[in-house]
């Protein structure tokens, strides 16, 4: 087999185990990493001995190759780490697997505990009926939700839109409370108006239905799938996702490849059904390299704007030029304390809550999600006994009045916010840190619906492969991304002409993490 040149557009999870994954069968690599970041969305950011996860990411699939591939480069706890050693909690640590007090490159062992916060009270993430949600709801609430989950099973919406789609599995009263306002917060856009394709790929089979089935399937042992939102235990690198991408790319780096960091690609030039070469600047100078493959894992609204030699059908062009995104911005946090308690039954270090995420759902602040990253890694905090490390995630668009406020300002609403929602005092606050991050989200209206013929469009250049969450302009988990960088190569070292296996990755509706 001819091993040519193939050049890699991105160096996150997609764009760097394509990168190595392409090595490993003989190829020639170049990835083209715009930023002066690796791993995408999926970076850890340090700052001041801590560190954030963008967006947070838990390491769950039902891939083999991609636990496999996990687990070849980080391998899995096999002793207990700070906070385990703390709490002398039993796990099912790998035997002769790396000790974490003494080694960084493991994997720990994590609890997932995901929760709703509304009106002050905590509700299990997805909504569960305990006793405990009957009591933070009201009995009459309660009652009010039930009568319309089941007025739901019988009277289905026509699923035309993410609202529907909701209503059909939760009711109208839950939908109202635990979905309506979260989601126009992360989409800035009403559910009503967002496609129903969002709901259908990220939420999958979960619903009360589904609920109820994952509490009779632990009452009485039985076995069988679980719904991706009730995972309740998930692997996760010691130092967060960018420690797992960050030794990536040095493995490219082993392997033969190249990775030219602060490179965007500014032009594709096409002819004869194939990408040709590939324009991006280098320290400011325009340069180009001649491409016998292009994986590309840049944004699909970029992508068509940089084609060039080749005409762009007009409805092509309208809709990807107006693909949509939702960006976001992270205000790191360092607290001596939070005013929030344990009330679960989980031990933790000075009884703080257990939670990775807590989901803000009160319409009165911007706030969307926190993260806390003592409970992801307590390595992710120079001093874990002492301090507590959040991220408060704030959903906007590029360029909008929320995006251009300054650092000092972010950071005086983050401070008001988590004090008038009762999480921490503001004046408990002892360090601060902003991160903006661009595209992190692929969005599910405007241009969208043109989706299929942007799609069928771009698979007519021959040696084009389109990976990742914003290379395929759909919401994939890490796993998945992963998974397309799998499929593409395949397909190239396999010859075939095909990719319609590369676009099913995520789409059918047993999620990917369910085993």
């Amino acid at each position: 087999m001819n091993k040519e040149s193939i050049i890699v557009i991105g160096a996150g999870p997609a764009g760097l185990t394509a990168a190595i994954e392409l090595l490993k069968r003989g190829y020639a690599v170049t990835v083209l990493e715009a930023s002066d970041r690796i791993g995408g969305i999926s970076q850890t950011v340090r700052y001041a001995g801590n560190r954030m996860d963008i967006g947070g990411h838990r390491f769950f699939s039902k891939d083999d190759r991609v636990n496999a591939w996990w687990a070849e480069r980080m391998p899995l706890q096999g002793a207990p780490a700070w906070d385990d050693k703390q709490l002398n909690a039993q796990k099912d640590f790998v035997p002769g697997g790396p000790d974490p007090e003494r080694e960084d490159r493991v994997m720990l062992l994590r609890d997932r505990v995901s929760r709703i916060y509304f009106h002050r009270h905590f509700f299990d993430y997805p909504i569960s009926l305990k006793w405990s949600t009957i009591r933070n709801m009201g009995f009459f609430t309660t009652l009010r939700a039930g009568f319309s989950y089941l007025y739901s099973c019988v009277h289905k919406l026509p699923e035309t839109s993410l609202e529907n789609f909701y209503i059909n599995r939760f009711g109208r009263v839950l939908y109202s409370m635990f979905f309506e306002s979260y989601t126009e917060k992360v989409w800035g856009r009403h559910p009503a108006k967002i496609s129903a394709d969002w709901g259908a790929q990220r939420v999958k089979g979960l619903s009360v239905r589904a609920i109820l089935k994952d509490i009779f399937r632990k009452l009485f042992g039985g076995g069988g799938e679980v719904e991706t939102s009730l995972i309740e235990r998930f692997y996760y690198p010691k130092y967060g996702p960018g420690q797992l991408w960050e030794l990536a790319a040095e493995e490219v780096k082993t392997r033969g490849g190249e990775i030219k960091m602060n490179c965007p690609v500014v032009g594709l030039k096409a002819g004869e059904g194939r990408i040709q070469t590939v324009r991006f600047l280098e320290n400011g100078v325009e340069r180009a390299l001649s491409a016998q493959a292009v994986f590309s894992s840049m944004p699909v609204r970029e992508l068509v704007s940089c084609l060039q030699g080749v005409p762009v059908p007009e409805q092509v062009k309208a809709s990807a030029d107006t693909l949509p995104y939702r960006d976001f911005v992270t205000v790191g946090l360092l607290a001596q304390r939070l005013l929030i308690q344990n009330d679960t039954r989980r031990p933790t270090v000075h009884d703080r809550v257990p939670d990775c995420w807590i989901y803000v759902q009160d319409r009165d602040v911007k706030l969307g999600r926190v993260q806390i990253f003592n409970n992801w890694s307590p390595y992710m905090v120079a001093d874990p006994e002492n301090r507590v490390w959040m991220g408060l995630e704030y959903f906007c668009d590029e360029g909008d009045d929320f995006w251009r406020l300054s650092d000092e300002a972010l950071i005086a609403l983050a401070k008001r916010e988590i004090e008038k929602i009762g999480i921490a005092r503001g004046d408990a606050i002892l360090d601060a840190h902003v991160e903006r991050i661009r595209k992190a989200y692929p969005a599910y209206f405007d241009g969208y619906a043109g989706m299929d013929g942007i799609i069928r469009f771009l698979d007519g250049f021959e040696n084009l492969y389109c990976i990742g969450r914003n290379g395929q302009h759909r919401y994939n988990n890490m796993d998945h991304s992963m998974a397309t960088a799998f499929e593409a190569v395949s397909i190239l070292a396999g010859g075939e002409k095909d990719k319609t296996a590369l676009w099913q990755v995520n789409t059918e509706q047993a999620y990917h993490e369910q085993k």
